[in-house]
């Protein structure tokens, strides 16, 4: 086609299509030019002038790449929408050689391509961008580090890959940070992922390749999931986990990237994001023409919203296929003071000693059932303060899933104040702080964690709602609830109808039923109220337990006693531990009292909880029938 038969179709003239066609078309109205170089897009016309002058439009785009094959769909992207623009393409691969770049770089500037998209080889690749400008030819940037770069969001894939293990439960959690595009910022993202939901950093846990040492954390469940930024690594992992006669997803979680050239691997059942490289082609080729065609449309930065393909590998932690215990309630920061006497009106008197632990009933009722041999998971709130890391730091110590615990900005982590007497007996006054801020839809967004729950612990140190919502979800999901009524004065006739077993001591019982003096109509009360099970803890004297079919005085077991601030935990949490264990509630009872008995006789709460062999090898050496 020459010109005149151009401007025949167009319905202009033979000068109005040469100003066009050599981009001197400022008198020209936009529909006007449009129409020509729609026309010359369909025909593939090109002027003579565009073989010796370089301001001139030859509707042609260069590509360099460093290697076309390895990134095949991006390349399918832009062929698409190039001819579908009526642009042909020229395509050069560089390798990773400077000088071969420098040369591409120079034969497409020569065929005064339109504009060129470029994959630098490396942070040097940016030198020759001065070659280019003197053509002025319009160039876009991808797979760089470069600054003006477009870059598919990588780190955006790896904290969507964590997130789904995540959202399934998984907190220990490794990455194949595998040699490629893209795997840098997708281990950034699997670092902001873990941050964002305060499951501690390993670094050991990032691996470059499969070795002994990841699939020795694989065979001893220390990790229950893992993410690749490369399909091809994923599969070597798939069949490596299936030779040591693993199942995925029971016995180990795999989630990973997978180009999108790749049809489904019917072999290997692995769960993927596809990485959408032929958008992203496409994306760079229109914003190119965009740019040389002064395109009045404007381009947001490259954003496509990637999902999960399958599920087939992911499953709940492999820990998880047994029950656990859930615990809600106060998270403090037991701050303790030591002394001859307590402090009363009028009276001033020294403290022999002072510290600081971790604790708050949630606190220590995990740690305890933890330290009992359970898998445990807390609900509650900290500050956005110092004393949160330390928080975090003694769950992720005890191995305690930590996933419902949240910061609260503009709360202090809750403050407990100790006075401890020379005989044991203590004073506490408590500043709430952030366990006010824990609200029902906070227990609604991580019900997951009750799914698996035999036992939900719940103490009422935290908003009556939240733990009136904690209660009816755990009775959704069959979970038992053990409930400690802590400063709450009467409880509703909705809420006891949702408890289990309540554990008061004498006053809090006094409290919850101030019309009653005589306890076994206290407790006969509760059952009516619809509680399973009273248990009433009354410190040396032992506790008394009452239940539909009976009631019943059991002793307390002797220990000297140093600090007694912390047995009602101590004996809550063994008592749940092994109610879990399948004994029965006599036997869980007896085993309770012996380890709150062990919880008095050492300064604070969580450092005095006892471990499971201390104390059943206490216990085989004076009641061997308990166990």
């Amino acid at each position: 086609m020459n010109i005149r038969e151009l401007a025949d179709l167009a319905g202009v003239s033979a000068s109005t299509v040469s100003k066009i066609m050599n981009n001197k078309d400022s008198s020209i109205s936009p529909a006007t030019r449009e129409r020509v170089l729609q026309i010359a897009k369909q025909y593939n016309y090109q002027s003579y002038s565009s073989l010796i002058d370089k301001g001139t439009t030859t509707l042609t785009l260069g590509i360099v790449f460093r290697c076309a094959s390895a990134i095949n769909m991006t390349l399918n992207g832009i062929l698409k929408a190039a001819q579908d623009s009526g642009y042909t393409i020229m395509l050069r691969e560089s390798g990773d050689d400077p000088e071969e770049e420098a040369r591409n770089i120079s034969v497409l500037c020569s065929h005064h391509v339109d504009g060129i998209i470029w994959e630098f080889v490396d942070q040097t690749s940016s030198e020759q961008l001065q070659v280019i400008t003197r053509y002025g030819i319009p160039v876009v940037v991808f797979n760089s580090e470069y600054e003006a770069a477009i870059n598919i969001d990588y780190e955006e894939l790896g904290y969507n890959a964590v997130q789904t293990l995540i959202d399934a439960g998984h907190t220990g959690i490794a990455c194949i940070n595998a040699p490629g595009i893209g795997a840098e910022e997708f281990t950034e993202g699997y670092r902001k992922c873990l941050f964002q939901n305060h499951i501690p950093l390993e670094e050991e846990l990032i691996y470059d390749q499969i070795n002994s040492m990841l699939t020795h954390k694989i065979s001893s469940h220390a990790i229950s999931g893992i993410v690749s930024s490369c399909y091809t690594a994923a599969a070597s992992l798939y069949d490596a986990v299936k030779e040591l006669r693993y199942e995925l997803p029971y016995d180990i979680s795999l989630v990973s990237l997978r180009d999108d050239l790749w049809e489904k691997d019917v072999f290997r059942p692995i769960s993927t994001f596809t990485i959408p490289h032929y958008e992203f082609g496409e994306y760079l080729c229109n914003r190119l023409i965009g740019e040389i065609e002064k395109s009045e449309i404007s381009f947001p930065a490259f954003c496509k919203s990637v999902t999960l393909d399958n599920e087939d590998s992911v499953g709940i932690p492999y820990n998880n296929h047994s029950k656990k215990i859930a615990v809600i309630g106060s998270i403090n920061i037991d701050n303790y003071l030591k002394m001859s006497v307590l402090p009363r009106t009028g009276k001033t008197v020294n403290s022999s000693l002072s510290a600081s632990y971790v604790g708050g009933k949630a606190i220590n009722e995990a740690v305890g059932a933890a330290r009992l041999g359970q898998r445990v998971s807390v609900i509650g709130r900290v500050g956005n303060d110092v004393d949160s890391d330390q928080v975090f730091q003694a769950l992720n110590a005890h191995g305690i899933d930590a996933i419902g615990v949240k910061r609260c900005s503009g709360y202090r982590t809750g403050q407990a104040y100790i006075f401890v007497q020379s005989d044991g007996d203590s004073m506490i006054s408590i500043m709430s702080g952030a366990n006010e801020a824990l609200a029902p839809q906070d227990i609604r967004e991580v019900e997951r964690i009750f799914e698996n729950a035999a036992f939900c612990l719940i103490q009422t140190e935290i908003p009556m709602d939240t733990v009136m919502e904690a209660c009816r979800i755990a009775r959704k999901h069959g979970a038992k609830t053990i409930l400690k009524p802590v400063a709450c004065g009467t409880l509703s006739a909705e809420l006891l109808g949702c408890v289990d077993i309540i554990v008061p001591n004498a006053e809090e019982i006094n409290e919850i039923c101030p019309s009653d003096d005589d306890m076994d109509e206290q407790a006969a009360y509760l059952l009516d109220q619809g509680v399973g099970t009273v248990i009433v803890t009354l410190g040396a004297e032992g506790c008394f337990v009452k239940t539909r079919q009976e009631a019943e005085y059991f002793p307390a077991v002797l220990f000297d006693v140093i600090d007694a601030s912390g047995a009602a935990d101590a004996f809550i949490s063994a008592l749940a531990s092994y109610l879990l264990d399948g004994y029965t509630l006599h036997e869980s009872v007896r085993i309770a009292a012996y380890a709150a008995g062990f919880s008095i006789s050492r300064e604070g709460v969580t450092p005095s909880l006892i471990d499971k062999n201390t104390l059943e090898a206490y216990i085989m050496q004076r009641e061997p029938e308990l166990l």
